[in-house]
């Protein structure tokens, strides 16, 4: 018996037997690839669906599997998004931002707001699960400075945000690592395009 793999109410794959490139199904906003060799040519097709399969990290093949994901973010005045990539599937995001942040905060703070909205959004996914490794690409270095080593900055919607952010990440006891990238390696932003 193959275990349904938690990601979506209303997703749905269809294998193909090509392996190493990602099979996309699209749900309203959100898109998911999932790489074809965890597909199987011989099964018509996968239902996702909400049903929470315990597992110490089950793929749907029921082989065990480490849960390391690599999150790409970014915002502007008007908009947020994010990717999600592990060795399995390849979700992204982007939403306008609400209208009480809507061409009112700046780029750095959409960033705070795209990183917090976009952890948050992973685990209602139930793509990022407890006690997962996350490895967070920031591209910008006052950002790695405020997150990475811990420097704080004048900005109290920044500080704000990062106590929601590490709320989240002790409440779900996380291994969040922090790396950062040029900003032309940030593949979150041309969702934002």
């Amino acid at each position: 018996m193959i275990p349904l793999f938690c990601a979506s109410p209303s997703i749905h794959l269809s294998p193909s037997a090509s392996s190493g490139s990602y099979s996309e199904k699209s749900t309203s906003s959100s898109t998911i690839f999932v790489k074809k060799e965890f597909a199987s040519s011989t099964i018509a097709s996968f239902h996702f669906s909400y049903s929470v399969v315990y597992r110490k990290y089950i793929d749907i093949f029921g082989k065990y599997v480490d849960m390391e994901h690599i999150y790409f973010f970014h915002g502007d005045q008007k908009k947020i998004s994010w990717i999600i990539e592990n060795s399995q599937t390849r979700s992204e995001e982007s939403r306008i931002h609400a209208e009480y942040f809507y061409n009112i905060v700046t780029p750095e703070q959409s960033k705070y707001i795209a990183l917090h909205v976009g952890i948050f959004w992973g685990i209602g996914r139930f793509i990022i699960r407890n006690e997962d490794v996350v490895n967070v690409m920031l591209d910008q270095k006052s950002m790695f400075d405020r997150i990475a080593k811990n420097k704080l900055t004048g900005d109290i919607f920044i500080e704000k945000r990062m106590k929601f952010i590490d709320q989240i990440i002790k409440q779900r006891d996380l291994d969040v690592r922090y790396q950062l990238v040029d900003p032309s390696k940030n593949k979150a932003k041309l969702l934002l395009s």
